[in-house]
């Protein structure tokens, strides 16, 4: 190997842990629990279902949703998910039955189905919001794992929207794997997820 080579792959390498330092920082960071001022919604972002089960770390997601809405009796909230393969319901179908099950009013809740990633959930989200209040300057609440709340708050901000997080537990098992299939996400929503 020539050691123009070996220099290019050593300048690689560094600007690939410099970004992945920074990134996985940033990510950290918002998914701590910060204050939350009083908000208009609350987004649940959908997670894969088994069958019509939501997973554990859409379980996650839906509990802490489920705890703010229960305190703030006047928000909203928006259930985002459409169906995925081997879903045999939408992912927001079964975030509403759950909330619904655990003392959620079913007129408090907004379905959004259609969507198949992040980036759709928010938008098509605030386009369902927008169905029924258009109001400027609303404040939105993320209600995602904790991995995933910087890149939401990253592309609600791209849609116009004020946005806090309310962070999840992350199931575990898939801790490791979240963190580093997040980097690389981060990564592509910078570049492609605009409106």
């Amino acid at each position: 190997m020539n050691k123009k080579l070996i220099n290019l792959l050593t300048i690689i390498f560094i600007i690939f842990l410099i970004s992945f330092a920074i990134i996985e920082g940033l990510i950290f960071y918002h998914g701590r629990k910060g204050p939350i001022d009083n908000v208009d919604y609350v987004i649940v972002l959908g997670a894969r279902l088994y069958g019509e089960i939501p997973s554990p770390a859409l379980v996650e997601r839906l509990k802490v949703a489920k705890e703010y809405l229960i305190d703030n009796e006047d928000v909203k909230v928006v259930v985002s998910g459409g169906q995925g393969a081997n879903e045999h319901v939408s992912e927001a179908f079964a975030m509403k039955k759950y909330l619904v099950d655990n003392g959620i009013e079913k007129s408090r809740i907004i379905m959004e189905d259609k969507s198949t990633s992040t980036f759709e959930n928010l938008k098509f989200s605030l386009d369902e919001i927008r169905k029924v209040d258009n109001r400027e300057d609303l404040t939105v609440l993320i209600a995602t794992n904790k991995y995933h709340i910087f890149r939401s708050k990253l592309l609600a901000n791209r849609l116009g929207l004020k946005t806090y997080g309310l962070p999840a537990k992350i199931p575990p098992t898939i801790i490791l794997h979240s963190y580093i299939r997040e980097y690389l996400a981060v990564i592509k929503s910078f570049l492609f997820d605009r409106v």
